[in-house]
């Protein structure tokens, strides 16, 4: 059974940076491309990042562009989502997500996701 934990989410205030992690188990985790979504109260579920599996591609919403980055660690079955200059506009909980297929490429629709973390609030204030 596959799993993803995120994790890193909390209160900070607008212009710091966090690190969330996302922790993947119950299958290779190195062949699969993933990302990272958010939605915040009232809103539907938005895209943010998506790597590919073996992290040459990077593809991101144009809301966080230049603040935020994403990568992987396949040695350690974790990908992360940096993010610098936080901006209240960034409050959300923030899922990551991974696709079923091996080799596919990464993709900002959450349709093309199978498996989802539960996960993990960060809220930016002003």
């Amino acid at each position: 059974q596959v799993e993803l934990v995120e994790s890193g989410g909390r209160l900070v205030q607008a212009g710091n940076s966090l690190r969330l992690s996302c922790v993947a188990s119950g299958r290779t985790f190195s062949t699969y491309a993933m990302g990272w979504f958010r939605q915040a109260p009232g809103k539907d579920r938005e895209f943010v990042a998506a790597i590919s599996w073996g992290g040459g591609i990077t593809i991101f919403a144009d809301s966080v562009k230049g603040r935020f980055t994403i990568s992987r660690d396949n040695a350690q079955s974790t990908m992360y989502l940096q993010m610098n200059g936080l901006k209240p506009e960034d409050t959300a909980v923030y899922y990551c997500a991974s696709r079923k297929n091996s080799g596919t490429i990464p993709t900002t629709s959450a349709l093309m996701y199978d498996y989802w973390g539960q996960g993990t609030q960060v809220t930016v204030s002003s």
